[in-house]
């Protein structure tokens, strides 16, 4: 028996977040369990202020809880301090944004280098996987553009191949085509689903398009702040 029969790539314990506001407190996740495994490629749907991208930050380290838990590989990544964490966060999840949040004085190459450089990557390495992963989002002949010279698909496609610089374990992706049209958004759920299948990565979409929630593995509805199904 394989270690990801054994332990779940994610589990989530009784996950709570909350603020404190000069009204009293905001519950923004009230009490989420959750399992997910290697591999699956999961859509989170739920109306505006539902808690999806509140539990996406919390998944990723990029946000703390107030109470509960979120294991991975069954570490307590809230237990992390703040230079392990980054270091976790940078080897092991990839994130695609809704806007693209790409260094706009850099290049495509470098916004793809970056995160292997952060990581301590030989220049000449981090250029290498920079190169092939724009080749694979077919971006080759964009290398040297800036992101304000590029259209927002192709923005999108440099972010997508810098979630994946480091071969992360998870790819979290929020609202991905929320900015898209029709047919870009298209493009790049096939792209996303391409790369899954030929990666060996956990998928995890926060979006509002149920044609691209359909065609996931699984489909995780939230309502104010729980997981509804």
């Amino acid at each position: 028996m394989t270690m990801d029969a054994l332990v779940p790539l994610i589990e989530v314990r009784n996950l709570t977040k909350h603020f404190e506001t000069g009204h009293g407190r905001v519950e923004v996740l009230s009490g989420i369990d959750l399992v997910i495994r290697h591999r699956e490629r999961i859509a989170v749907m739920g109306a505006s202020g539902a808690g999806k991208t509140t539990f996406m930050n919390i998944l990723g380290g990029l946000d703390h809880p107030s109470g509960g838990s979120v294991l991975i590989e069954g570490r307590d990544i809230s237990r992390f301090g703040g230079g392990e964490l980054d270091r976790f966060r940078n080897s092991t999840i990839g994130f695609v944004f809704q806007f693209h949040q790409l260094l706009p004085e850099f290049s495509a190459l470098e916004n793809v280098m970056m995160p292997a450089l952060i990581a301590g990557d030989p220049y000449r390495k981090a250029r290498e996987k920079a190169l092939y992963l724009l080749e694979r989002v077919g971006l080759s002949h964009r290398l040297v553009h800036k992101p304000g010279e590029l259209s927002g698909g192709e923005q999108q496609r440099v972010a997508v191949a810098r979630a994946l610089a480091m071969k992360p374990r998870i790819l979290l992706a929020d609202e991905p085509t929320g900015n898209l049209d029709s047919r870009t958004s298209e493009e790049i759920l096939e792209l996303l689903n391409s790369l899954h299948a030929g990666g060996d990565f956990t998928m995890l979409i926060v979006t509002h398009d149920e044609s691209l929630a359909r065609r996931q593995d699984r489909l995780i509805v939230m309502k104010d702040g729980r997981v509804e199904r």
